[in-house]
């Protein structure tokens, strides 16, 4: 990667104290991304990358490092960075509606109160929501609430686009189609927006992604080798099901954790599992993916 990266952590540190002294979850990270690039970081449940996601947005302060974001150093929330987490954050007093508009009014304080609604309208109406902006988040089901998060946070027209888990909650089907709608919006934005997704699924990765980073369980973590992912837009997940080169993709990514896994159980002599990470929602397993990539 060029030194020009638009986001750009080097050598974060991160540890917690603990019954038995402090409890190290991130270690000498470095991550570099490219102003519109979508980056996922891909790890098993509770690898650090929450803790990681945190720094880089500002919400969590490093114990070592340094984080960058357009050559400023990140030092808190920054005025023109959203988030959307797996938990819907919304207030359940106020409508849909006047969840996105507070968001708008937030970040535009000059526009008038119209303007703001009426661009919380538009925001909704591309979500699907033109029929719900009435309804406060207590009449909306689990899909229709996080679809008012991605609404609100995209609204707002940020420079940067933090996503923790957002689809973790959700069915299946609800998810797809969010996930869908989620490439979508992303790539309409005009300037793009720069996104860093943290997930526990191989397919969701390669579904959203330019590029896919995997968590080296610790403790204390690390970040491996990324992996681009080089695959046409639009994408679906019955074409990624399919296709070969997104079976060599998710191969890649099961073995890079698998190996890099074992040397760290090996190092400290434990033995050695798999990833704990949703491989695929079709049921992958680095077996099957290796099955799967055999000359037919």
């Amino acid at each position: 990667m060029s030194g020009a990266a638009f986001i750009e952590a080097r050598g974060l540190s991160k540890s917690f104290p603990a019954p038995d002294g402090a409890h190290h979850v991130l270690r000498h990270v470095a991550l570099e991304v490219q102003r519109g690039e979508f980056v996922a970081i891909l790890g098993a449940m509770g690898s650090g990358k929450s803790t990681l996601l945190s720094i880089l947005a500002g919400l969590t302060a490093a114990d070592a490092g340094t984080v960058t974001i357009d050559g400023e150093p990140v030092r808190g929330i920054r005025n023109d960075a959203s988030f959307v987490f797996q938990g819907y954050s919304l207030l359940p007093w106020f409508t849909a509606l006047e969840n996105v508009r507070l968001a708008i009014g937030s970040a535009f304080p000059e526009l008038p109160r119209e303007a703001q609604r009426e661009r919380a309208r538009r925001a909704l109406e591309k979500v699907g929501l033109a029929n719900a902006m009435a309804r406060r988040p207590g009449q909306l089901s689990g899909g229709m609430r996080q679809r008012v998060a991605i609404a609100r946070a995209l609204a707002t027209e940020p420079k940067v686009l933090f996503l923790d888990e957002p689809f973790g909650a959700l069915d299946a089907l609800t998810r797809d189609t969010l996930q869908q709608e989620l490439a979508r919006l992303c790539a309409e934005g005009d300037p793009l927006v720069t996104t860093i997704m943290i997930t526990n699924s191989v397919d969701e990765a390669i579904l959203l992604a330019d590029r896919i980073v995997p968590v080296i369980p610790g403790p204390p973590a690390t970040l491996g080798p990324a992996v681009p992912v080089a695959l046409s837009r639009p994408r679906t997940v019955n074409q990624l099901a399919h296709d070969d080169q997104a079976i060599h993709i998710r191969g890649q990514i099961v073995t890079a954790l698998t190996e890099a896994l074992r040397a760290t159980r090996a190092r400290a002599g434990r033995t050695v599992q798999t990833p704990g990470v949703a491989t695929s929602a079709m049921g992958m397993t680095p077996a099957t993916v290796a099955a799967a990539e055999e000359p037919r």
